[in-house]
């Protein structure tokens, strides 16, 4: 029997077999397409993202194949230099765009020894006491322990499983592609920033080999969601809004996407859990949605393992849905937000125009960037410590960096005392004596996914603390 299948190829769901894989759980993959997609739909990695690369020891691969950028103009497009004291050692945005970072996530989930099914679609689901199984639309069926959907916002798997998806459906359409573009490049650049001081929702840029990326607002909402719009519809939205369609042609591809939003009900239904777009959709504004669905993976992926190999404490699988569903919930709100200050009405834009103002204070565009780049993220572990639940910098010790410790995809107590001990969970956790004038705590314990679980220099508490995220102790 296959202990997980993730159904969904993309960043969500190569992430979350990368982290299963680190801790030995057999994983398969089932993507339905037969080959990777080609079009770019997301454009960067975010700083929490950037740091779960630099957890795991991926960094470098996405740092040479990527460009870092400064941070600043996420919210609604509102440009204003990077807020100071942004907790974090990796203060800026790598611009990468999808079609490699999928290429990354499955070389790295295949050197784990993950399988990967591409031209595999999952057209029915059932569950029982003691696995899933999964049938297949070549009619073979396949048998597991649980399964991960993780494909897309129409995601055969919710609905399959009876989760609801309650939200808004989509009131604007915005066409999105890549073609070819005959217009002088500094013709391209000056009606474009023409355009841009009253809609936001338009724009043309360079992909490399004379072709451009171009996003401008469809004339209405499609009826047929999964129907790709035409060149002349481009060109004839593109003349609406610019007088020029920039002579564009030879369509790599093109695309709509819509400003639906909307939040699974369950994350979880029994053996069967959702992440990534299966669990939530919404406007493509600040850039959040493939990072969220990363930073999901990330929470789940040791949990599930945990779950997997029979260590997990009661509910740790539920703690999955009670921590990353309010986190989603966040991001949906936010962008609802920076859609109504897209709009070219007068009074969005005139509220647009106060934040403006408001983000010249350091305080209130910190928060707002914070909130896009996902630093801000604090789960609900109870009362305690000021650190509890926060993700954890990456902070410098004595004679190497904290992220260096995590690559295994491990606990970590680190200890500054050096008179703790994690003796029966050194099978789960690493015990490391270091110290940092960075960190405000004697010791600290780190879950997998780099959230504070405790922090003190109390023997007997830290052993109070250690069962409810890594089980019983070991003889």
């Amino acid at each position: 029997m296959i202990d997980v299948i993730v159904t969904g190829g993309g960043p969500t769901g190569l992430m979350l077999a990368a982290e299963l894989r680190l801790h030995g759980v057999h994983v398969v993959v089932l993507e339905r397409d037969a080959q990777p997609p080609p079009f770019v739909r997301s454009l960067g990695l975010h700083v929490r993202s950037i740091e779960v690369m630099a957890q795991r020891g991926l960094l470098d691969r996405f740092l040479a194949q990527g460009q870092r950028h400064p941070l600043g103009g996420f919210f609604a497009g509102i440009h204003k230099p990077a807020p100071d004291r942004l907790d974090t050692a990796h203060a800026y945005v790598l611009g990468i765009p999808q079609t490699t970072t999928d290429r990354l996530l499955a070389e790295r989930a295949a050197e784990l020894g993950t399988e990967i099914r591409r031209g595999c679609e999952l057209v029915g689901l059932s569950q029982d006491e003691d696995g899933v199984t999964v049938e297949l639309a070549d009619g073979t069926h396949l048998r597991s322990r649980h399964l991960v959907g993780c494909d897309g916002g129409r995601s055969t798997v919710r609905k399959l499983i009876g989760v609801g998806f309650p939200g808004e459906p989509s009131r604007v359409d915005t066409l999105l592609g890549e073609m070819e573009v005959t217009a002088p490049p500094e013709t391209v650049t000056a009606v474009m920033t023409e355009v841009r001081k009253t809609e936001k929702r338009f724009g043309l840029g360079p992909v490399g080999d004379g072709v451009f990326r171009v996003v401008v607002p469809a004339e209405g909402v499609a009826d047929d969601r999964s129907a790709p719009p035409t060149l002349d519809e481009f060109k004839r939205q593109l003349r609406a809004f610019a007088d020029t369609d920039f002579g564009v042609h030879s369509p790599r591809w093109l695309s709509r996407f819509g400003d639906a939003t909307r939040l699974a009900d369950r994350y979880r239904v029994g053996r069967v859990l959702l992440a990534g777009d299966a669990a939530h959709i919404h406007p493509p504004v600040g850039g959040q949605g493939l990072n969220l669905g990363i930073q999901d993976a990330f929470n789940l992926g040791w949990k599930l393992a945990a779950t997997v190999a029979g260590w997990a404490p009661e509910g740790l699988l539920d703690t999955y849905h009670a921590e990353r569903h309010p986190v989603a919930a966040d991001v949906l709100d936010n962008t609802r937000a920076q859609m109504e200050l897209l709009s070219p009405e007068p009074g969005p834009q005139a509220v647009r125009r106060l934040l403006s103002e408001l983000m010249d204070f350091d305080d209130v565009s910190r928060y707002l960037t914070e909130k896009i780049i996902a630093t801000a993220v604090r789960y609900d572990f109870g009362a305690g410590h000021d650190l509890l639940g926060r993700r954890l910098r990456d902070l410098q010790l004595k004679q190497r960096r904290l992220y260096d410790l995590m690559h295994t995809g491990r606990g970590l107590l680190l200890d500054q005392t050096g008179s703790l001990s994690t003796a029966g969970w050194s099978d789960r956790i690493d015990h490391v004596v270091d110290t940092s004038e960075e960190l405000p705590a004697p010791a600290v314990l780190l879950r997998p996914d780099g959230h504070i679980a405790w922090a003190g220099d109390d023997q007997r508490d830290l052993l109070d603390h250690l069962p409810r995220w890594f089980g019983a102790a070991t003889a």
